[in-house]
């Protein structure tokens, strides 16, 4: 489909991009979005997020490195340790319906804001309550700290507010991949964080040290959202989607309409259905994947290796997955993500002990899910309506983070009870859902779907349940 909406309004004149570009509110977003302004302004709002999205990630990231850690330490119980962990996960999903009441209320920027700040505070608790010795506390702040992933995940959709629909996957991938810097340095700078917070003598163990790091870190985040994210993407796409359309600005944006519109297309539940099935997998064999080498007597050195080779199948060819997702069609890389992922999962619950197979599964399971993240996030823009968007895109994240928490979880009891093998082959399994409705989706519609199909396109299969 072509998007018409690009050219200038001819009934208006394109408005200076330097009088507009700082401004905020509705009526600067319609200037801004319907004048030659759009692409200076596409631009600028993908920097930004890339920039939010590496200060976000490297805080994630720096604390996940630690949170087991340091949760064995301020309990006493390595049986406790998990929960940490287990805590941002939740607190992930927890953050992710109201964000996107916010966002659907008031657009992108007041709620990454609020994420970050939220994720902010969070460290603080965490760090208060290591001091203290209060595991209790301490799980608080890690569901706080969590909004900071939530935040992370938003910001893909963010970036696909303006972009066409043919390069709306382009656009989600650029900023799922800067989370790599963030992923690869967090670990990194863990333990001179600590050190650096320990030196100043404030009875802060050194293992809850990055955690102030982190609120530092998440606060430069909201402070970068705040000021530079201007005008704020979701308002200036609506404004843009109006002008062109004639449409009103009364539509209902609430919950209830995104799990509607969700509900009432095809192709975002098949969305749905891919962002968390992928994610489920991927969360429950790599969680698990570094208990199994162990016991196989692999060192904690082949272990990062693995994990590494992991983090970049799963960050650093996202735009790769972009690019395919564009000009293929959503349904040709949600079944690459499928091949992916269940190759993924047979190379590694058959390594037994063999660090080489597991490192290229893991690899491939990292490949696997950025497949799935970034066309099911495209597709889902793309199949609902622009007023349900923030919403539906909300109950994604829910989703998917609710479902990954689950597999996580039980994780651990499967491999106890019957084996990381069994564990491989249960997750892969969770594909067969995504499989059958993509074939469903396939078969119903006259061709693939491809970029601009769904709510851009002015009729099909989409809006059909």
């Amino acid at each position: 489909m072509t998007d018409t909406a690009d050219a200038p309004d001819a009934h208006h004149a394109a408005p200076a991009p330097e009088k507009t570009a700082h401004c905020s509110g509705p009526r600067a977003a319609s200037a801004v979005a319907a004048g030659d302004g759009l692409r200076a302004l596409r631009r600028r709002t993908t920097a930004v997020l890339v920039a939010s999205q590496i200060l976000g990630g490297l805080g994630v990231a720096t604390g996940v490195a630690l949170a087991a850690v340091l949760a064995e330490e301020v309990s006493g119980s390595e049986g406790l340790s998990g929960l940490a962990s287990t805590s941002a996960v939740v607190g992930t999903a927890l953050f992710s319906l109201p964000l996107a009441t916010l966002m659907a209320a008031r657009g992108r920027r007041p709620g990454l804001v609020l994420a970050y700040s939220a994720a902010a505070l969070g460290g603080a608790v965490v760090v208060g309550a290591a001091a203290a010795g209060n595991f209790p506390l301490m799980l608080a702040g890690m569901a706080a700290f969590g909004a900071g992933s939530a935040a992370n995940l938003q910001s893909r959709y963010a970036a696909a507010d303006l972009a066409d629909p043919d390069r709306r996957a382009r656009a989600i991938s650029t900023v799922v991949w800067a989370a790599t810097i963030g992923a690869v340095l967090g670990p990194n700078i863990a333990a001179p964080a600590g050190d650096s917070v320990a030196a100043l003598g404030l009875g802060i163990p050194v293992t809850a040290g990055p955690f102030l790091w982190c609120s530092g870190i998440f606060l430069l985040a909201a402070l970068t959202v705040h000021l530079l994210l201007r005008p704020d993407p979701l308002l200036a796409a609506r404004a843009r989607e109006a002008g062109s359309a004639g449409a009103g600005d009364g539509e209902e944006r609430s919950l209830r309409a995104g799990f509607t519109a969700v509900a009432s297309s095809r192709p975002a539940r098949l969305a749905l259905a891919t962002i968390a099935g992928s994610h489920t997998v991927m969360v429950s064999i790599m969680v698990m994947t570094p208990v199994d080498l162990g016991h196989h007597g692999i060192g904690i050195e082949l272990i990062g290796l693995v994990i590494s080779g992991h983090i970049a199948g799963m960050y650093a060819f996202s735009p790769v997955m972009g690019r395919l997702s564009d000009r293929l069609g959503r349904l040709a890389v949600i079944g690459l993500a499928v091949v992916l992922l269940g190759s993924a999962a047979g190379l590694a619950g058959t390594a037994d002990g063999d660090h080489r197979q597991s490192a290229v599964g893991l690899f491939l399971l990292g490949l696997g899910w950025s497949a799935g993240l970034v066309s099911g996030s495209a597709l889902l823009t793309d199949s609902v309506p622009q007023a349900a968007r923030a919403a539906a895109q909300g109950l994604s994240d829910l989703t998917m983070n609710a479902a990954a928490g689950a597999g996580g979880a039980l994780s651990g009891l499967v491999v106890a009870r019957a084996g990381y093998g069994w564990l491989t082959a249960l997750s892969a399994s969770l594909l067969l859902p995504v499989t059958l409705l993509a074939l469903h989706t396939a078969l119903r519609r006259p061709s693939p779907v491809r970029a601009g199909d769904g709510a851009d396109a002015p009729r099909g299969d989409a809006q059909r349940g």
